[in-house]
């Protein structure tokens, strides 16, 4: 079996003097508590605090990074033990399923998925042998017998893991319950919730029509009308803001915003909710909705996050048996400086507005989001996201950013993720790759030390706060 080391030095400079600078801010940032902004971890997992099953059910199968490269290589899903959409029964033991992960580990060298999972095995697990054929059974067990302890329920790992705040994301048709009764408990952990409107924003979301119905029965407004309809989304951003929500989210096709009349935007919903829409009326009433939102975040404080840019459900065989969310999303290309001006013309010079913007085409950072957040006071520009929350990906970020933006136009870092246990291992992450980064411009007399450990320490910590008004 092969020895799990985890270098101290991993990830910094190759070049020993700009590893000395980047160490001595590493050294400094790393205990830092972690501020995870926005994600999807489940909230019903600091509810209750119930144990975590097994390995494969806490670290391989919610986890779309290791299933999308495992079905690239032929793998099916069923030999994995995802559920499938109509609950047909699927590979049902959990061993067999880590066990197809191990025999195929070395498919993720050199991913971030590896340096996660190893951080995981490493760290938290305290398992000191490379994941593998070999070693897969007994790395099940020990993982196993940590689970089935107190130290490793959601609570004592979310206060073991430094969390200072976790925010998960909700759907406005969420009930919240899992929020109020963590509220209720005597637990001190701070876990509040994100609006995610687009199931009653998307036309194209299957159940629209019936979205909308559940929409009007919680708020008892006629959504009928438009204007009933915006006041529903108010109250229940109310709701969700006495739930510790400072944020919003949404995740659309495009970047397109849209500005109309009232009485255009009056037919547009119209058409949408009489199902007569028109070529485009889907994606035009997705953009004037985000300008609504904007005006909306402007009364009450609530910041503004847009993650536009991905086709998702790529493979139709995939969403139909097993459902959304499995690994099939795919990136295209994005374009915002023509896709906000109708939101930016009428809200971009508000301070008092924060609209953060993710991206998963990395052209745009230089060429859009860079020179229009150095610009319009409402905005800040997302960590990287998704496919590209990797070393390389950080790095071609700050290259791309930083020289028209500059630090204090970007949000810090967010995880963005399922996967509980892998936040601190993403967040070791980021800490790492901004500290190498600052090294270099230190090595290189662009910036004086202490000026770059002010800006680590706000990278790492202080920018998220005061992004998120957390």
């Amino acid at each position: 079996m092969s020895a799990l080391v985890l270098h101290p030095d991993r990830l910094f400079p190759a070049e020993p003097g700009t590893r000395v600078f980047a160490r001595r801010l590493y050294e400094k940032v790393a205990p830092l508590p972690i501020v995870s902004p926005h994600g999807h971890t489940d909230p019903r997992w600091f509810a209750t605090n119930a144990s975590f099953e097994n390995a494969a059910e806490l670290l391989l199968r919610p986890d779309h990074y290791l299933l999308r490269m495992l079905m690239s290589q032929g793998i099916p899903l069923e030999a994995l033990g995802v559920p499938t959409a109509d609950g047909t029964r699927v590979e049902a033991d959990p061993r067999a399923a880590w066990r197809l992960l191990a025999e195929h580990y070395y498919l993720f060298r050199g991913t971030p998925s590896k340096l996660w999972l190893d951080w995981v095995l490493g760290e938290v697990f305290g398992i000191g042998e490379q994941l593998d054929t070999q070693s897969a059974d007994a790395i099940y067990d020990l993982i196993g017998q940590a689970l089935a302890t107190d130290a490793y329920r959601p609570r004592a790992l979310f206060d073991r893991f430094g969390i200072e705040v976790l925010a998960t994301t909700e759907s406005p048709l969420d009930s919240l319950e899992h929020h109020e009764a963590i509220r209720a408990s005597s637990w001190g952990g701070r876990i509040i919730t994100t609006y995610r409107p687009d199931p009653v924003i998307d036309p194209d979301t299957p159940g629209f029509a019936a979205n909308l119905s559940q929409l009007a029965e919680l708020t008892g407004e006629d959504v009928g009308s438009f204007a009933g309809y915006l006041r529903a989304h108010r109250l229940r951003r109310e709701f969700f803001r006495s739930h510790g929500a400072t944020a919003t989210d949404h995740g659309h096709p495009s970047a397109l915003t849209a500005d109309l009349a009232l009485t255009d935007a009056e037919a547009l919903y119209g058409r949408i909710l009489r199902g007569r829409g028109e070529a485009g009326d889907a994606e035009l009433f997705r953009g004037q909705m985000l300008t609504e939102m904007a005006r909306m975040s402007l009364d009450d404080g609530m910041v503004m996050q847009l993650h536009a840019g991905v086709y998702r459900n790529h493979n139709p065989h995939v969403l139909a048996r097993f459902g959304r969310d499995k690994g099939a999303d795919i990136p295209v290309a994005g374009e915002f400086v023509r896709g906000l001006k109708p939101l930016l013309d009428a809200v971009g010079n508000e301070p008092a507005l924060t609209l953060i913007l993710f991206t998963l085409d990395e052209d745009v950072y230089a060429r859009e989001l860079a020179p229009l957040a150095g610009h319009y006071p409402a905005l800040r520009i997302g960590p990287p996201w998704w496919f590209h929350d990797s070393p390389e990906g950080m790095r071609r970020f700050r290259e791309r950013v930083t020289e028209t933006a500059g630090f204090y136009n970007t949000a810090g870092f967010n995880d963005d993720t399922r996967a509980f246990l892998s936040i601190p291992a993403r967040h070791d992450v980021a800490r790492r790759m901004d500290c190498g980064f600052l090294a270099r411009l230190v090595a290189e007399h662009r910036l004086d030390e202490d000026e770059a450990h002010e800006v680590a320490h706000d990278l790492t910590y202080g920018l998220a706060k005061r992004t998120y008004r957390l």
